[in-house]
Parts: C-alpha cells; sequence; structure tokens
C-alpha cells in the first residue's frame, strides 16, 4: 500500500467516526432539556427568543441553528466577548459558557429552532436605492434577498433586528468582532463590513435590507 495512503487512512477513520457521533447527537436532541436551558436565555432574549432590545438582545426565533451554533462556539473559544470595549459581547460571554457539553448545544438549538419566527420591525431608516447599491456585496454570501448560504458562512439577514445588524456591522469596523485570527468567519466579514464608509451608508444599507422577505 502507498506510505501516504496508509497514513492517511487513521485520520480519515477519526474523521468519520466523529462525523457520525455529532450527527446522533444533533438527532437526538432533547427539546424538553433544551427548554429549561433556555431559561438562562429568556432572560435576555425573551420567552420566544424575540429579542429585547432594551437590554441589547437580538431576536433568536427563526435564526439558523448552525449560525447560533457557531456564535456560542465562538463566545465559548474567546472569539467573541473578549475586545476592550465590547461590553455587551462580555455580558454574553458568561451565558455562552453555560452550555457545557456539545449534547446541551445541541438541545438548546433543538428548543430555540421551536420559537416562532416573526419579523422584526423596522427602526432604522435611510436610502433604500443607495442601501440596494451597496448591498451588492453581501449579497455574495447572505444571499440576493438576505437568505443566507450556509456554505458560504453567511447567516441570512431579512427580518432581523435593523438596530443589531447597525451595532455588528459598527462592531466588526471598530475591531471588536473578527480579531481573533482563528476567527474565520469574522476575517471574512470585517472587510465586508469596511466597504460602508459611513453611518449612513450602513443606516443605507440595513433600510434595504428590511425590504426583504
Amino acid at each position: 500500500m502507498n506510505l501516504k495512503l496508509a497514513n492517511l487512512i487513521p485520520a480519515v477513520a477519526v474523521l468519520v467516526t466523529f462525523t457520525a457521533t455529532y450527527s446522533a447527537i444533533v438527532q437526538a436532541a432533547d427539546t424538553a432539556a433544551g427548554q429549561a436551558a433556555f431559561a438562562i436565555c429568556a432572560s435576555c432574549h425573551g420567552q420566544q427568543g424575540e429579542g429585547n432590545v432594551a437590554l441589547n438582545a437580538p431576536k433568536l426565533a427563526g435564526h439558523e441553528s448552525w449560525y447560533l451554533r457557531r456564535q456560542l462556539e465562538a463566545y465559548q473559544a474567546g472569539f467573541r466577548g473578549t475586545a476592550s470595549g465590547d461590553t455587551y459581547g462580555m455580558q454574553m460571554r458568561p451565558m455562552a459558557m453555560t452550555v457545557s457539553t456539545p449534547e446541551a448545544l445541541e438541545n438548546l438549538l433543538a428548543y430555540i429552532d421551536t420559537l416562532p419566527a416573526t419579523n422584526s420591525e423596522p427602526t432604522v431608516t435611510g436610502d433604500v436605492a443607495a442601501g440596494q447599491a451597496a448591498y451588492a456585496v453581501c449579497a455574495a454570501c447572505h444571499g440576493q434577498n438576505g437568505e443566507g448560504n450556509e456554505p458560504l458562512g453567511g447567516p441570512h439577514l431579512a427580518g432581523l433586528d435593523d438596530w443589531y445588524l447597525v451595532q455588528q456591522i459598527n462592531n466588526y469596523q471598530n475591531n471588536l468582532r473578527g480579531y481573533d485570527p482563528k476567527d474565520k468567519f469574522g476575517k471574512q466579514m470585517r472587510p465586508m463590513a469596511d466597504t460602508l464608509t459611513s453611518a449612513k451608508a450602513v443606516d443605507d444599507v440595513v433600510a434595504f435590507i428590511n425590504t426583504l422577505k
């Protein structure tokens, strides 16, 4: 047998075993256990995951499980919530740390997935036509209609809290997100956020996203 192939076989076997184990965890998710764990989240994000702007807690209901998983893991790994000046991220990180096992994470996500998704009420206004032109950069990963694209790591944007979108674009621009070299998707997003060169440009693109369904 080719020596390189022989060396590769154990690594492939480990990967297959890990994938099968992880898939089994996802399929066996316990929504009742996830509901119990969600009590911590509900204190800020609302009983139905509807979000609470007064507490700076975005809507969770309707968000993709893969994206929520990635963000909780980012907080746990220190990719988010560790930058100086990120007050809200620092508040969120200890909450993420309470989800202490892969099983607990999948249970929580399974419960969130049962919550009713509704579009957030617009609060941001701007020049929609200018925002549509600027959105061409965003569409490459987030979709022409803000529907998201999992293979490219772009979550859906349509129907999300517009105030939160503005805040997160600002966070990328101010080195409060995407600052860790190991944060692959954050690093991809930072230069995209930097294409919006003024507060007006940010408001314009978010005002356009508000028109997407």
